[in-house]
């Protein structure tokens, strides 16, 4: 049986999801945030008989199943069928794997990233090289949703300045950026933050500054913050040139991770 979940199944959820918390860390992460009643967020869960043994989060367009073992896979699909908003299913592989047959949706792009945990952050810049970064505030979000949206990395991404906005108010996630003359060059970001790990995303470099740096010393900026409060961290990549980078960093692969997207 798959039925809406609510707050009164708040522990069973929580019981399934935290068994393994780096690869639930956007369903843990937007249930600590926002709960069983928003307009924007619905959570299922699959039962036998009192037993919950699967979940799909649904915030905004945005799909993630959850399951350790077998799952009603046909009735996961018709739940996203039905929601013609749905634009992306991301998850675990062998999860998403099996769903995406059963989508009746025009693909738009699909993505197979590597996954990746930090819980030890390696510095490679002192702290005195470090004080150019700054927090992103109210003031700064247009101007960081501009630089994100001239790289082609993200086109597609469903970046925008509301979407940060509720991101900075709900402290969910943090972003640090910094500038060369007035110019915003370089920003990386969290999301998903949770009491127990938060999601690097959006790390990039405006293209006519590239190789400088400038991404290296916002990161580790971020994540040493991040690492301080007591937090682990994860990320998604597929570009074996950041992959390196991440790795000096302390990152380390976990699995992959599914991303997919459709037409609306």
């Amino acid at each position: 049986m798959i039925r809406l979940l609510t707050a009164a199944d708040h522990d069973i959820c929580m019981a399934l999801v935290q068994q393994q918390p780096a690869e639930n860390l956007f369903i843990i992460g937007d249930i600590e945030a926002f709960g069983y009643d928003q307009p924007f967020q619905k959570i299922w869960g699959q039962f036998e008989g009192n037993q919950l043994i699967a979940v799909l989060l649904k915030y905004e367009g945005n799909y993630i199943p959850y399951a350790q073992g077998v799952f009603d896979v046909e009735g996961f699909a018709a739940i996203i069928n039905s929601d013609e908003k749905a634009t992306e299913l991301s998850g675990l592989k062998h999860v998403t794997d099996q769903l995406e047959p059963l989508i009746q949706k025009e693909l738009f792009k699909k993505k197979e990233l590597y996954y990746a945990k930090c819980t030890a952050l390696q510095k490679i810049y002192e702290e005195q090289d470090l004080q150019n970064i700054e927090l992103l505030t109210h003031e700064t979000i247009e101007e960081n949703v501009a630089l994100l949206k001239t790289i082609p990395e993200f086109a597609g991404s469903p970046i925008s300045v509301e979407g940060k906005l509720r991101v900075l108010e709900s402290k969910t996630g943090r972003t640090y950026f910094m500038r060369e003359g007035d110019v915003m060059v370089s920003t990386a970001s969290t999301t998903a933050e949770n009491s127990l790990s938060a999601m690097v995303v959006a790390v990039a470099t405006h293209a006519d500054y590239k190789k400088k740096g400038y991404a290296t010393k916002c990161m580790q900026k971020l994540c040493g913050e991040i690492l301080d409060e007591g937090k682990s961290l994860c990320l998604f990549y597929d570009n074996p040139a950041a992959g390196a980078i991440y790795k000096r960093l302390g990152f380390e692969d976990i699995g992959f991770w599914n991303m997919l997207r459709f037409k609306i």
